[in-house]
């Protein structure tokens, strides 16, 4: 079983699961030391961001006037503190420019020990609370996204032995400096398939990292048989991979058989990634319509006015923006693509079966197991660029 473990560790995508494993076995503990042992690792070098060569690209981003307010979720997040107890305020609250923001994890909580107050220790009253966090920072859609993405947490306790591990409420949140219309603060969600961190100065917003994955993305069974999350990411992307000539399908392609793909998920805060794949500028009328819609998709689980405002970003630099596709270009093909801008990193990745067994045994990548993760490049995840000019100019 040890053996077992030692060669998943070894494996591209990263991805464990802890069905197999008792309490007690030594596997699972030499898989938890692996997973803070990167975290460690990555966390002893300073934030950079996310580039494309090892340098940041300068003058992205300015401290500006948006004209979309935030005081509602400086209200929400206000209340959601103070129906905390004291006790769960002090595990939940931490400075603005804590690691904390860096301390996130795709995986379950039976690899990874996270931070502050899961919704599981949270009275009715106090879920409210943080659901209408959530709801005041994000759109309907990205609300709703992020509830069934839970929901496949249950799906997976039910499939695995009803492991202690995996839930629908063990979602954490932290809030990062004080709720404020002038200061600097945030908040984050870190749970299994679930990520969101959330940086708030005036009125404007950053919402990356953010990592969205299911397993299964299709449940057919138990308490939420007929959940469906992550098919338009999936479709879109194949629909514009499709609509693609054969010379720009080539240009696009970066390998055709799919494999451990994903770049920047968890600790690669500092990860140099070129471009690759097609530059849009190539592309016609109607598909950089059709990036465009499949960007919105992504985007859009942001509040509907603070997506607006990032979209305009996202479309000031779309003849900079590059397309890779690797995987199966057909109707139920597997398959990885990027979006790559200055501004915008968006990854879709159909991983291997972890927690849902496959009929066939196989370990190749399904449909019914999906990762995407959204990153604003050079320098501007978790608001860190904003921040460091706020603070430049706003001596604390």
């Amino acid at each position: 079983m040890k053996a077992k473990w030692f060669i998943l560790i070894t494996a591209v995508t990263l991805v464990f699961s802890v069905q197999y494993l008792s309490a007690e076995d030594d596997g699972l503990l030499e898989v938890k030391k692996h997973f803070a042992d990167r975290e460690r690792q990555a966390l002893n070098q300073p934030f950079k961001g996310v580039t494309s060569d090892g340098e940041l690209q300068p003058n992205l981003y300015k401290i500006s006037a948006t004209g979309v307010s935030t005081q509602p979720i400086v209200n929400a997040a206000t209340a959601f503190l103070s129906s905390l107890t004291a006790s769960q305020r002090k595990k939940t609250s931490f400075a603005i420019d804590d690691e904390e923001w860096r301390k996130w994890s795709n995986v379950d909580n039976g690899i990874y020990d996270r931070q502050g107050v899961s919704l599981k220790e949270m009275s009715p009253a106090q879920k409210q609370q943080a659901f209408a966090l959530m709801s005041a920072s994000l759109s309907a859609k990205g609300l709703q996204q992020s509830k069934d993405i839970m929901k496949t947490d249950q799906t997976l306790k039910e499939l695995n032995n009803n492991s202690v591990h995996m839930d629908e409420q063990l979602y954490f949140f932290t809030i990062m400096g004080k709720p404020s219309q002038t200061q600097p603060w945030g908040w984050q969600i870190d749970g299994h398939h679930l990520v969101i961190n959330y940086f708030v100065l005036g009125n404007q917003v950053v919402m990356a990292p953010v990592f969205m994955g299911a397993e299964p993305v299709v449940t057919t069974s138990g308490k939420y048989q007929g959940n469906v999350v992550l098919q338009e990411e999936q479709d879109l992307g194949l629909a514009l991979m499709m609509s693609l000539d054969k010379t720009q399908r080539k240009m696009a392609t970066t390998g055709h058989k799919k494999g451990a793909n994903m770049q920047v998920a968890a600790n690669q805060d500092n990860k140099a990634l070129a471009y690759e794949g097609i530059q849009v500028a190539t592309f016609n009328k109607t598909q950089k319509a059709a990036l465009i819609t499949l960007i919105d998709e992504y985007i859009g689980n942001m509040q509907d006015d603070h997506a607006k405002v990032k979209m305009s970003e996202v479309k000031s630099h779309l003849d900079e923006t590059w397309f890779s596709f690797k995987g199966e270009v057909k109707p139920d093909g597997v398959f990885y693509y990027r979006i790559h801008s200055p501004v915008l990193l968006i990854e879709f990745d159909h991983q291997a079966p972890v927690g849902v067994s496959s009929p066939s045994g196989s370990r190749a990548a399904t449909r019914n197991h999906i990762h995407t993760i959204i990153r604003t490049p050079n320098g501007n995840d978790y608001g860190k660029d904003l921040l460091k000019q706020h603070l430049e100019t706003h001596h604390h």
